[in-house]
Parts: C-alpha cells; structure tokens; sequence
C-alpha cells in the first residue's frame, strides 16, 4: 500500500490536495486568521487620534502603498523601503531601513533631531533584522510615542518559517517571518511596555510610557514556537482591539 495515498494528491487543476492534519489545521488557521479585524491601519490610525497636536508617522517597509500608508491619517508622513517588492512605490526614502537610520543618525537625511509619533515596522520578517529596527526606531520616537509592528502572531509554524519562497508548506504563500522573536525579546525588557493586538495576524505595540502591558521574565531563552505557544496569551499579551481602547481611553 503507498503510505503516501492519503496524504496527498492532486485536483483537476494539478493544485495538490492535502488531508493530513497538519494540513488541516494550518487552512483552518489561515481562513481565521484572514477573517479578523480590524486591519492595522485603523489600530495605527487610532494611536494617532490620541495624540492632540501635529502628528509625524514613518513607516519601514511600505511595498504597495494602498494596503496601509496612503490610508494613515498623520500631518506629515515619511515612507522607508528599498523598493524591491513594488517597484511603482513612490517612497520618500528609497533605501533599507539600516541605511536610512544610519544616513538619519549622521543628520544626511530629515535631522537627526527629529521624534515621531509612530514608527511602524513592518520590512525584512527576519527577527535579527526586526530587532535592529526596534532599536533603532527606539532612538526616534517621542517619550509618549508607539511603535507598531505586524506579523508578530504568527498561527502556525509554517507561517513562521524563516523563508518566505518555502511556499509548498501547508501555510502556502502566507507567511510571518520570525517577526514574533524580536516583538517576544521586547516583551522582556522591563523598560518597555507591551501588546499585541489579535488581528491582522498579531499587531504589536511598543511605548515606553503608556501602560499597555508589562514585561515579562525570559521563559523563552532559546525563542522556541512551542514554547510561544504554549502559552501564547501570557507571551504576547495578546489583547483585543476593544481592551486596547479601553486601556489608553
């Protein structure tokens, strides 16, 4: 008997089928996940409704302008992406992310002195990279500002694989990265605050003022995903839209 039979084969359109649990569960996970809200951008659009003054927004790692930067509602918006992805982007910073900060550190671009509001991270999913840029944006934002991240909730394993082209995995071309690790490594500094929003596959917030959660000690020294979650509410502080409204009101 081909022990293979039921764990795959292929429809009429040569697409394969698959009906092993793993499989399964992962589908079921993704339809979930892809029916939340809301959206990141009314999470961001709302930290900036908080502020009452002028407001200034970065965003790293913008691709297609219309899934969130053109529908952020900031007085004045800075756009950071090397423009590989969407090459019709018309970005104010057309760079990586290291560069633009190393170029903003060195008073080439903007002035070193500027603060914003909001940074939203959200380029290269690799955690090494998501937690430079956490630092980094550390150094740029106001003392009552928030930096936001998206990926940080990844449901399976499979859509928290290290590389996006392993797209023949039951997650298919959703993908995560290893966001979660650098959001994670953030929760365990006791000079942060921390959640993240159970939507849009995990929206994370960072202040360092507003209480929105605690740190928490390193139960996760090697970042392990079945660690995570284990006890992935505890981990995250994962929080719905409607508590973090009720937080910061």
């Amino acid at each position: 008997m081909n022990i293979f039979r039921k764990i795959k084969t292929y429809n009429k359109h040569g697409r394969r089928v698959v009906n092993d649990p793993f499989h399964k569960k992962t589908l079921e996970l993704t339809k979930l996940e892809l029916k939340k809200t809301p959206q990141r951008t009314e999470v961001i659009n709302f930290l900036l409704s908080l502020f009452k003054r002028e407001t200034i927004y970065l965003e790293i790692g913008v691709r297609n302008p219309e899934d969130n930067y053109n529908h952020i509602n900031a007085d004045t918006k800075y756009s950071v992406d090397p423009g590989l992805e969407y090459k019709a982007n018309s970005i104010d910073f057309k760079m990586t992310s290291d560069s633009f900060f190393d170029k903003l550190n060195n008073n080439e671009i903007l002035s070193k002195d500027i603060k914003f509001d909001i940074i939203f991270i959200d380029g290269l999913h690799l955690a090494e990279q998501v937690d430079l840029d956490i630092k980094n944006a550390l150094d740029y934002i106001k003392d009552d500002g928030f930096i936001v991240l998206h990926d940080c909730n990844p449901p399976t394993e499979w859509h928290a694989r290290e590389d996006y082209d392993y797209k023949n995995s039951p997650a298919q071309g959703y993908w995560n990265g290893t966001t979660w690790k650098a959001f994670l490594k953030s929760r365990f500094d006791s000079g942060l605050y921390s959640c993240c929003i159970d939507t849009d596959w995990g929206v994370g917030i960072l202040s360092k003022k507003h209480p929105i959660g605690d740190s928490i000690k390193n139960t996760n020294p090697f970042y392990e995903y079945k660690v995570l979650d284990e006890n992935r509410k505890a981990n995250l502080n994962l929080i719905s839209f409607s508590e973090l409204k009720k937080i910061l009101a």
